[in-house]
């Protein structure tokens, strides 16, 4: 898996606590591509620049957050994007790792939960990961596939999927459904 920020720790933005400055004028689309007062941002380094001093508050906005000023920013979904996704099976659990459209590496687990909505007009199945803080990552397409092929099924016959001795499950009802989209 090629890690670009591997091992390199986000900024302390949660402990940072400057005053709020105003908009941005940045946007992250659907599609993870980010946008300067409407204009694409083409280079990927700044993009990586923005998304590590990315906050979200309790109150579910978005910033952009520095030591000295606070800056909204619009997210029409989530931040991230999960490209990559890993399946460790060596150890006594499986381990999920994934890395992030804009370098972030992380482990599914306890910390980093994964989640899922469950579209209810369509039955569209989509997963989550959280990267830090308040701020997930939305898996790809075709890695919602990958971890569709992934779901267990406990006991009590809901699905999960496991990572790092973590469980986390699909929605009540859900399990029919994704079983029948996972591809074969």
């Amino acid at each position: 898996m090629r890690a670009e920020r591997a091992g390199k720790g986000a900024p302390p933005v949660d402990r940072w606590n400057p005053p709020f400055c105003g908009d941005s004028e940045m946007r992250i689309l659907f599609d993870g591509s980010w946008t300067y007062q409407g204009t694409p941002i083409s280079r990927p380094a700044l993009v990586r620049l923005f998304s590590s001093v990315l906050r979200r508050d309790d109150d579910g906005s978005t910033y952009l957050v520095t030591p000295v000023e606070k800056l909204s920013i619009a997210v029409e979904d989530v931040p991230f994007l999960a490209v990559e996704m890993d399946r460790d099976t060596r150890g006594a659990a499986p381990a999920l790792t994934f890395r992030t459209n804009v370098g972030d590496v992380v482990n599914a687990d306890a910390e980093h939960p994964l989640r899922f909505v469950i579209d209810p007009a369509s039955g569209a199945f989509t997963p989550y990961v959280r990267v830090r803080g308040r701020l997930d990552a939305r898996l790809t397409r075709p890695l919602a596939f990958d971890l569709a092929d992934l779901i267990e099924t406990g006991d009590d016959r809901r699905g999960f999927v496991a990572s790092r001795g973590a469980r986390f499950f699909l929605p009540d009802g859900a399990w029919g459904e994704v079983a029948d989209e996972a591809p074969e």
